[in-house]
């Protein structure tokens, strides 16, 4: 396909000059366009054709309701929740924590689709419990494609959010390292100030918990709390258990909540194609989007062609492997955590993602939709190799076509 013919043109902007707009971006909130010289943000626009952006937007909300309605088959469901994955601790606080109401299990996610150059969609996965690339999304994005006359369908993503925290209103938000990790601690800084709300920031790393009740650093109690914590954790680190007995408890509200871990998991994507398979669960409404955008998922690698193996808690490509058509390994990611060696491994046909052609050679972009308080509102490209995955460069994302229309 040439570039003339995919449903992404790519715009350079390598020969504009760097360092003042690095600077703007600092002053912005996005203070990690260069980590440790290297050039985490790409100087370029990929702009995606606006009918494109609209199946997006609506496959985006049809497989929301799609896997909500398969977290509430499986909630309770002990056998499904180890299919899933999830650690045995966190079962009680699954079953005995009272389930959101409809489309809002995790008020702050996003999801990661391959969209090929010809605008086929594909569901590769859903970060419904700690995603990041949210200041890149609600900010830089807007901001790059502002400087280039380009429309970006972010600028209502601070909106929602600020209507999701008015409703859990977190009284602290915590992420790994605050201070020193500079993603994560802006991540949370940018969620507070968009939140408008008299929050806390805080290193996990110095919470402790006393018969369920969690304090930080200064002892002062958190009752309702926002974590970049990923709840598998909880199976793993020391406090981890304590933790979940302050949510069963009931003396800690943790956003997102406890179940987001079910949509979390890689593995409802399989339990959403064997239902599928199986004429279960979904109306024919239903089963049509799930024939158009969730690729064939499985717990055991039953391919004939190319397939994906992936931990159903990986992150950041860590555990993917991607097979050829005779099954043998042909790529797999070094830079990430392996956590295949801890959770199970669920095996994907493989999706074609576009590719654009940069200064760097040809890219595979990789397509994010953030779905906040329920609404699929925010684009995150990334483009890097067949693996996104933590040397991947950030790019904006447009949408060219839909200019009349409020983003």
């Amino acid at each position: 396909m040439t570039p003339a013919d995919s449903v992404f043109e790519f715009l350079d902007q390598s020969g504009l000059e760097r360092a003042p707009r690095v600077a703007r971006l600092h002053e912005l909130g996005f203070t990690w366009a260069d980590l440790e010289d290297e050039e985490y943000w790409m100087d370029a626009i990929a702009v995606m054709r606006g009918e494109t952006y609209k199946e997006l937007e609506e496959a985006s909300s049809m497989l929301w309701s799609i896997l909500d309605k398969a977290v509430r088959y499986v909630h309770q469901r002990h056998d499904l929740y180890e299919l899933l994955g999830i650690p045995p601790v966190l079962w009680q606080m699954l079953d005995d924590t009272p389930m959101p109401e409809q489309g809002l299990i995790s008020r702050y996610a996003r999801f990661d689709f391959a969209v090929a150059g010809d605008g086929t969609i594909k569901l590769l996965e859903l970060n419904a419990d700690t995603p990041t690339g949210y200041v890149e999304a609600s900010i830089a994005t807007p901001w790059i494609c502002g400087q280039a006359g380009i429309a970006s369908r972010n600028t209502a993503m601070k909106d929602h959010l600020a209507a999701a925290w008015a409703i859990e209103q977190p009284d602290t938000a915590a992420c790994v390292a605050y201070g020193s990790h500079e993603e994560d601690s802006g991540t949370i800084e940018a969620l507070v100030a968009h939140s408008g709300l008299d929050i806390r920031c805080v290193d996990c790393l110095d919470l402790w918990i006393d018969d369920g009740t969690v304090m930080d650093g200064e002892n002062r109690v958190i009752q309702r709390m926002f974590a970049l914590y990923p709840k598998e954790w909880m199976a793993v680190d020391d406090g981890g258990e304590a933790l979940a007995y302050a949510i069963e408890s009931g003396k800690l509200q943790l956003f997102n909540g406890p179940h987001s871990i079910l949509l979390q998991s890689k593995g409802l994507v399989a339990v959403v194609w064997g239902m599928y398979e199986l004429g279960l669960l979904y109306n024919e409404e239903e089963r049509q989007a799930i024939s158009s955008y969730i690729l064939p998922t499985y717990n055991k690698p039953v391919f004939s062609g190319s397939f994906v193996s992936k931990s159903v808690f990986g992150r950041e490509g860590g555990s993917v492997r991607i097979f050829d058509d005779s099954g043998s390994l042909e790529i797999e990611d070094e830079d990430g955590f392996d956590s295949s060696v801890l959770f199970p491994t669920v095996y994907q046909k493989r999706a074609e993602m576009a590719r654009i052609q940069t200064a760097e050679g040809e890219l595979h972009l990789l397509t994010g939709m953030f779905v906040i308080n329920g609404k699929p509102c925010g684009l995150l490209g990334r483009a890097g190799g067949p693996i996104t995955g933590n040397t991947s460069h950030f790019i904006a994302l447009g949408v060219r076509g839909l200019e009349d229309e409020q983003g």
